[in-house]
């Protein structure tokens, strides 16, 4: 079979589409045929060497396709099952552990950016019915990332204001289950042309944040002086203060990304005077992934995929995603 592996010490050059011999699944095991994957920050990280992989690590983190081969004792699943994998396939449920964190693919563990990957069985979820491949897979990570921080951690209900931030997938994807759970939502991005986007997919009032510096004081603004309830904040320490500021007492902020560094300064202050939550934010368990899964398929919401590229041109996918120019998803077609 054919795998994307990357060769130490990592970069972009140094993805090989290498053959590699499929498994059979042992006890508990499923052996699934995969047919599409999509771009995540975190697969990047790995394949331009921040984050270090052993020499020859298969790539990515998610992936979708169909069980071909079940070892004994697998019930859950069956032969032609369309199913998509987990980000951490050793959280089943409950809270994050630091061994629950081990395991993730492309990354602590072998990738799914092969035509076959033969894995414990908790290492996937079913799908959505009526999902391709390619929508399923752009799930695992950004999906359900979104999912957790407005669903598990800040708990929105039909009426909340949720704040996003630009129009990668998390983002976008927060923006859907936000309007699914019938919230209002404000959205930011540094394109017109992108605002625009937003607002036919929902977005009820959009920021350019580089035409507006002090964009947390337009937000609460927006909302008649309250602010938000949740914030989805994917910006770091560059985009903290705003979204702090942009906060109602008591609201919630969501901290997944660092995309404008990994330290700053936080107006603390501000931040105990309003009273507010945030959480730490790495993708989810199993269990909130099934739970995603169910309602997506109560919503209909399908993901946006900007384009899709071949295995073998998995280094331009990622020089692709390194320009900023998409908007949602970047997809692999294995």
């Amino acid at each position: 079979m054919k795998a994307a592996v990357l060769r130490a010490p990592g970069g972009l050059d140094r993805i090989e589409i290498a053959e590699r011999a499929p498994r059979a699944p042992e006890t508990g095991e499923v052996c699934v045929r995969i047919t599409a994957s999509s771009l995540n920050f975190h697969d990047y990280a790995v394949a331009n060497g921040s984050i270090s992989v052993p020499d020859g690590r298969v790539l990515m983190s998610d992936g979708a396709g169909e069980v071909v081969e079940t070892g004994a004792g697998v019930n859950e699943f069956a032969t032609g099952d369309h199913v998509v994998s987990t980000f951490f396939p050793n959280w089943e449920d409950g809270p994050i552990t630091p061994d629950k964190r081990d395991g993730t693919p492309g990354d602590r563990g072998e990738g799914v950016a092969a035509e076959y990957v033969t894995a414990p069985a908790r290492a996937f979820t079913r799908a959505p019915a009526g999902y391709s491949a390619q929508q399923a897979a752009t799930l695992p990570c950004a999906a359900l990332t979104a999912w957790r921080a407005l669903m598990v951690e800040a708990r929105i209900k039909p009426g909340d204001t949720v704040l996003t931030l630009g129009t990668g997938g998390v983002s976008i994807f927060a923006l859907q289950f936000a309007r699914a759970a019938g919230a209002r939502v404000i959205a930011t991005s540094s394109s017109d042309a992108k605002l625009e986007r937003l607002r036919a997919l929902g977005a009820d009032a959009t920021i350019n944040y580089t035409e507006d510096a002090d964009w947390g004081k337009t937000v609460k603004r927006l909302t008649d002086g309250r602010g938000v309830d949740a914030v989805v904040e994917i910006g770091g320490p560059g985009t903290l203060a705003q979204s702090i500021a942009a906060c109602r007492m008591g609201g919630h902020i969501s901290l997944i990304g660092v995309l404008t560094g990994l330290a700053g300064e936080v107006p603390t202050a501000a931040f105990f005077y309003s009273n507010l939550n945030m959480t730490g934010i790495t993708v989810g368990s199993r269990a909130q992934q099934q739970d995603m899964v169910r309602a997506i398929e109560a919503s209909g919401i399908e993901p946006v995929i900007d384009r899709c590229f071949a295995l073998d041109e998995l280094a331009d996918a990622f020089r692709y995603q390194e320009s900023g120019q998409h908007f949602g998803k970047i997809g692999v077609t294995i």
